[in-house]
């Protein structure tokens, strides 16, 4: 199988803040080297652009690449939760099987169910345009809480983003931050999570940002983060955009 050039994304990126998402599905795989990474991108593609769009209220498919060259992000919107269920129940084994035989041995990492909460535009927002073609670099920040509380994780997510304000960091184009939300079977969980997808004009902004503390500089926001209970940490996943659906880009192939 050949291996496309993931330095050349194909397909429109999503506006993660689009009003009438009412669900963010958002899982990770783990292939295993490079060349793996690059066929199973290549797999997904096949599989999806050999048949129609599934649902109109799937309103777009989104991968990207992990930097480690073995994790794959793959990030949906749906209209409902309940019209993704449909979509596993009549459509995501064909699906699957495809890249299963073109690539074998993924490791599947679970499904998470979110629901897009508040967007930080940064300086660079007006690079936005370009960026939709050639988004960068990627950073997903998946945060854990030890309270159920919705209200201390839109409280957190009010204070980062007040810190942003203050003193962008430069480089940052948005951050989408998303609640999780429990959903049936699969999709449950007993994790209180925030998930932060963060655009970036290149990886160098990034570090830059991690060099300086990678928070918001404005100290009293720090210092109210800092004091906020049930912060329980977090993890961060560099990528590069890879592949992106849409029902446009699927029907014109």
């Amino acid at each position: 199988m050949a291996s496309p050039d993931l330095s050349h994304p194909t397909g429109p990126l999503p506006d993660l803040a689009r009003s009438d998402a009412g669900t963010a599905l958002y899982s990770t795989w783990n292939v295993g080297t490079p060349e793996r990474q690059r066929a199973t991108v290549d797999a997904i593609a096949a599989a999806w652009h050999a048949r129609p769009w599934p649902s109109p209220d799937l309103l777009s498919y989104t991968v990207c690449a992990g930097t480690d060259g073995d994790t794959l992000m793959h990030y949906s919107q749906w209209t409902s939760a309940e019209a993704y269920h449909a979509f596993v129940r009549e459509h995501r084994a064909e699906r699957v099987s495809d890249i299963d035989r073109a690539v074998p041995d993924i490791q599947r990492n679970g499904v998470g169910a979110f629901r897009h909460y508040r967007r930080f535009s940064g300086t660079d927002e007006g690079t936005a345009g370009a960026a939709a073609a050639d988004p960068g670099f990627i950073v997903v920040l998946d945060i854990d809480f030890d309270a159920p509380d919705p209200a201390l994780r839109r409280t957190w997510i009010d204070t980062v983003i007040e810190g942003l304000d203050a003193e962008p960091h430069p480089g940052l184009i948005s951050a989408d931050f998303h609640l999780n939300v429990d959903g049936r079977a699969h999709l449950g969980s007993d994790r209180a999570r925030v998930l932060n997808v963060a655009r970036w004009t290149d990886e160098a902004a990034y570090e830059a940002a991690i060099d300086t503390g990678g928070r918001p500089a404005d100290t009293a926001a720090v210092d109210r983060l800092r004091d906020l209970p049930g912060f329980a940490g977090s993890r961060s996943t560099r990528y590069r955009f890879a592949r992106g659906f849409t029902p446009e880009a699927v029907e014109r192939r």
